[in-house]
């Protein structure tokens, strides 16, 4: 058969990507079309993969929030596996992020055959994340709001999130237990790092804290916690288990029974704040890293 592999241009091509993706990752949340629409830039590429004119897989490459690296993710439907769609679509996905100039690629695997599909083509484990899963089951609780501290939605407070960026934004990107430190943008930030609904706790009208939820378009019932952080001084204070029982008290009220958030394995607090909470531990995910010209 005929493997044609050509960026996605309509929105019929952009449904037709999430739906490559809904099928391989059906526990992850995807964007919607109009989310696609948002967030594209000219550094992200969005690609299928048809044989015959039959939609087999799906790839992304785009710049990586850590620096000096481009993100692969190429995607086969499972009947078309083992047929060289896969190894088509990294090399594809791979020249987008040589053009870009990135010497270093990322990717992620959450199960064997992509692990094993990964070390096949060079990558090799730097990281790893943990997901954890709170399950809904009737009202949450919500601890009292630490003295001081105004608790608003983003949405309610325009351009409060915007400016967050330069002094909590940088200390709470850089406190991830990453292999290479994140590099994102003011851009980024307001692209990719903020969810609707997000809650923000306000001092002195400065954001001090932040959580959220990622509603799920395909799942309405599930829901991915967005970013939840608290600036250094106000640590150790009860604000991050408030801010993050308003977003489960949040998810309660609005239908959402089961809510997910991948930490990475060295953030030892956060995973144990989760667990005092209440979510429990459901997947284990390895991040990959590979030079783009490998030797």
């Amino acid at each position: 058969m005929a493997l044609d592999i050509s960026p996605c241009s309509t929105d019929e091509d952009l449904e037709a990507w999430r739906r490559v993706r809904i099928a391989v990752v059906p526990y992850e949340r995807t964007q919607s079309v109009a989310e696609l629409r948002a967030a594209d830039t000219p550094e992200r590429l969005l690609v299928l993969a048809r044989e015959d004119g039959v939609v087999v897989g799906s790839g992304m490459a785009n710049r990586s929030d850590l620096a000096g690296s481009g993100s692969v993710a190429p995607r086969v439907l499972p009947e078309h596996r083992r047929r060289g769609v896969g190894t088509a679509l990294l090399q594809r996905l791979v020249q987008h992020v040589e053009g870009l100039g990135y010497p270093m690629l990322r990717a992620g695997a959450d199960d064997e055959g992509s692990l094993a599909f990964g070390r096949r083509a060079g990558f090799a484990e730097v990281n790893r994340e943990v997901e954890q899963t709170f399950r809904i089951e009737g009202p949450v609780e919500v601890s009292p709001v630490p003295d001081g501290i105004e608790v608003v939605t983003a949405e309610e407070r325009p351009g409060l999130w915007e400016a967050a960026y330069e002094r909590f934004g940088r200390e709470a990107l850089a406190g991830f237990a990453v292999d290479t430190p994140l590099d994102v943008t003011p851009q980024g930030w307001v692209q990719s790092w903020r969810v609707d609904p997000t809650f923000l706790a306000l001092h002195d009208g400065e954001v001090v804290g932040c959580a959220g939820l990622g509603l799920d378009p395909d799942q309405p019932d599930r829901a991915e916690n967005g970013l939840t952080a608290v600036r250094g001084d106000w640590r150790g204070r009860g604000l991050a288990v408030h801010l993050k029982q308003v977003a489960l008290a949040w998810a309660a009220d609005h239908g959402v029974h089961e809510v997910y958030t991948w930490t990475q394995d060295g953030n030892a607090a956060m995973r144990a704040l989760n667990t005092r909470l209440g979510y429990a531990t459901t997947r284990v995910g390895v991040q990959l890293a590979r030079p783009v010209h490998p030797g």
